[in-house]
């Protein structure tokens, strides 16, 4: 029900203006245990350092997600829009038919933390769309607060997957279950600090992979920020058929 992926075992890069752990497999970071999870594609956690950032890309086909953890980041696009993230935004661009961005860290003196993810959507060709919103601690404070959907539900972003990406903050007795139906499962990335998912401690940097049936207890947090992607299932693998196998005559 529960698989690891501890903080210390991801790939690791260091660029000099950009330091980045891989989850999942990216760019020359290859581990076939670990190449995605399901249309979660991509989770990287970078670090990006002052007056940097990085280089005029092409995007087409993908749902890419920036969470900033810490700092402000500077985006722009083809589509016109220019703004200014904060601690706390989670941004979201369907690249579709194509577009072309940047992300440039405009402090002069602070790193900027961030989650880049990638999230495959349910059919290509949709056209370009950007949008972001910046959720506030106390939004996040002792419960899973929606962050991203396929429908924009609660103030959501919208995620042209079959998707629900949740955001939030537990201390000490904080704590909540997690409900996944039989044709979902779930990714928790610990964002800061430390949680208990049932009984198994998670800190900062680790992540898991959680498959039904069954709930989920999130608690014991201490300071934890976790951030929580509610996936549909995957095929199954087919079922092997069993062999009958002679049994063994008792000894007369």
């Amino acid at each position: 029900m529960l698989e690891l992926r501890r903080s210390r075992d991801r790939g690791y890069d260091d660029h000099g203006w950009l330091k980045t752990y891989y989850t999942f497999c990216f760019a020359d970071y290859y581990d076939p245990e670990h190449v995605d999870f399901g249309p979660l594609k991509v989770m990287n956690q970078d670090r990006i350092k002052p007056g940097k950032g990085y280089p005029s890309q092409q995007r087409r086909d993908e749902e890419i997600l920036t969470y900033l953890i810490d700092g402000e980041l500077r985006h722009q696009d083809s589509l016109g829009n220019e703004t200014v993230l904060r601690a706390g935004s989670l941004q979201c661009m369907s690249a579709g038919t194509g577009i072309q961005h940047t992300e440039f860290n405009t402090s002069a003196s602070q790193d900027a933390h961030l989650l880049h993810i990638c999230i495959k959507p349910t059919k290509n060709g949709l056209p370009p769309a950007y949008e972001q919103k910046y959720f506030a601690a106390a939004e996040k404070s002792g419960r899973l607060r929606l962050l991203a959907s396929a429908d924009g539900e609660d103030g959501s972003v919208i995620v042209h997957q079959d998707a629900r990406i949740y955001g939030g903050l537990f201390h000490e007795a904080q704590r909540v279950e997690l409900e996944l139906a039989r044709n979902r499962r779930a990714f928790l990335h610990v964002v800061r600090g430390s949680i208990a998912v049932n009984e198994t401690r998670l800190n900062v940097g680790d992540g898991v992979k959680i498959s039904p049936p069954g709930g989920v207890l999130l608690q014991h947090g201490r300071e934890a920020d976790i951030i929580v992607f509610d996936l549909p299932a995957g095929p199954q693998p087919p079922k092997r058929k069993s062999t009958p196998r002679p049994r063994s005559k008792s000894p007369e």
